[in-house]
């Protein structure tokens, strides 16, 4: 299956043929996330969720239920969401007083419970998340992993004394991402501050981390929004400051997407051949495969057993296929489903006391001493992981443009370019040109790039030709 030349074919092939994901349930939206696809995203979990704890976050586990005059309480908020519940009107044969939300985000369930939990200024900062789901009635076409209806992700929700207390958490969920979704995972992203029509319903302003997929298309993985103090006035989360006032505190949340990190996960780092999981999230670090050869089975399953014994005592993943099946055979089947290191085993490796390591990504051969073999593994593993890594950075580097012409953003757009552009204004104003991106070019203005200080000087907007105050960036989008 050839990535590059259909990436939407090859994304839809390698879900079902790699066992990730089964939309053959009978609800539109709601894809079956399989164990070779979810043991993975537990383990995203946990490094993210690790390091929240490092930052001074604490978890807890809100309801899924809202109730609608939660809801209702932050105008803007519920007119950004209204067209995409999914809401509860009966219990058994009874209908209920009050109709519930299945949680589309979990602002107006948290803050009334914030309102009592916090009293004083020794309450603050109050930095917690939860890890699980949220559902929205995605109207468009749905893509699983991508555009689902039930969501998996982690948000978090946090509260402050100052402005400049929420202002700094914004700068430290772009250093989780960058730590986590960037480092860890080798996921490349552009971290933008969205433009004001483009923000968080009852958000100040909206930040988000933006992939480019295969395909030249953006994927937003991660957003965080700062909230100011949009909701704490309606649902009165106040503290008694130092001074013996009253006031409301300043309040963001961040959105970590667990299953669209996932799903840029197997896009960047999937081939032709499949998968090629990382090696420290993948299910099954280590697969064994003999090369039986006439009546040497027992031999080489002794062997076998001895080398699975020192990979598991060394705490690595790892799987001895004696199946019935031919060496080719298991080859083409683990490196569909993307076990990063396969150790060949015949009597030759016997004779010499070796095996034969493989790497997934290259497919290049590499012999070592079997005494050697757990740490040649784990060495393996990891110059794979770099060795990848630098590669796909590079082509998202390489993927990113400039233009001032309005034919010339289409013409890179078609190349599946980011297009970095002079741009009058990321506020209201703006908006016309914007819709200009959008119906001709088929494409969206993504934001400014936070917390860089370039401006445009002396320079025209590319698309109205008025004085460019910013540069914008524009791609396409899922």
């Amino acid at each position: 299956m050839d990535k590059n030349k259909d990436f939407s074919e090859w994304y839809t092939w390698i879900l079902k043929e790699a066992e990730l994901v089964d939309i053959r349930y009978n609800v539109k939206g709601f894809p079956v996330i399989r164990p070779w696809a979810f043991s993975v995203m537990k383990k995203i979990y946990s490094a993210y969720e690790d390091e929240l704890d490092r930052n001074g976050h604490s978890p807890m586990q809100f309801p899924a239920v809202i109730p609608e005059s939660n809801l209702n309480k932050e105008k803007e908020h519920i007119k950004g969401f209204e067209d995409a519940v999914f809401w509860i009107e009966k219990a058994g044969m009874n209908r209920l007083e009050e109709r519930l939300a299945l949680r589309p985000t979990s602002e107006t369930a948290i803050y009334p419970m914030y309102a009592l939990w916090i009293n004083g200024i020794s309450d603050l900062p109050l930095k917690l998340y939860q890890s699980g789901t949220v559902w929205r009635y995605e109207t468009k076409a749905t893509r699983p992993l991508i555009r689902v209806r039930e969501i998996q992700w982690i948000e978090t929700h946090c509260c402050f004394a100052t402005k400049e207390g929420a202002e700094a958490q914004i700068i430290e969920d772009k250093a989780i991402a960058e730590t986590i979704i960037g480092d860890v995972l080798g996921i490349p992203f552009l971290f933008f501050q969205r433009p004001k029509w483009d923000k968080f319903p009852g958000a100040d302003n909206t930040y988000a981390a933006d992939s480019l997929m295969p395909d030249g298309k953006v994927l937003q993985i991660a957003t965080t929004h700062m909230l100011g103090q949009n909701f704490s006035k309606p649902f009165e989360v106040k503290f008694s400051d130092s001074d013996g006032k009253e006031k409301y505190v300043w309040q963001t949340c961040y959105g970590p997407g667990m299953s669209r990190i996932f799903a840029a996960l197997i896009s960047h780092y999937g081939d032709d051949k499949g998968i090629v999981y990382h090696y420290q999230f993948s299910p099954i670090q280590v697969v064994v495969v003999p090369i039986y050869k006439g009546e040497n089975k027992a031999k080489i399953d002794n062997y076998a057993a001895g080398i699975m014994r020192v990979l598991k005592e060394n705490d690595i993943r790892a799987y001895y296929d004696n199946s019935n099946n031919t060496p080719g055979f298991k080859y083409n089947r683990w490196e569909l489903k993307g076990i990063p290191i396969r150790i060949e085993v015949g009597e030759r490796e016997i004779d010499a006391n070796k095996v034969v390591i493989v790497y997934r990504d290259t497919r290049e051969k590499k012999t070592t001493e079997l005494e050697s073999v757990a740490n040649d593994v784990s060495q393996a593993g990891k110059e794979m992981f770099e060795r990848m890594k630098s590669a796909v950075f590079e082509n998202m580097r390489n993927s990113i443009d400039k233009s001032e012409d309005m034919d010339d953003i289409g013409k890179k757009l078609d190349l599946g370019k980011i297009i970095k552009i002079p741009f009058c204004s990321m506020e209201m104003e703006g908006e016309p040109c914007y819709e200009q991106i959008k119906d001709k070019l088929k494409a969206e203005v993504r934001g400014t790039l936070f917390g860089s200080e370039e401006k445009p000087k002396s320079k025209k907007c590319a698309i109205c030709g008025k004085e460019a105050h910013e540069y914008a960036y524009v791609a396409r989008q899922y």
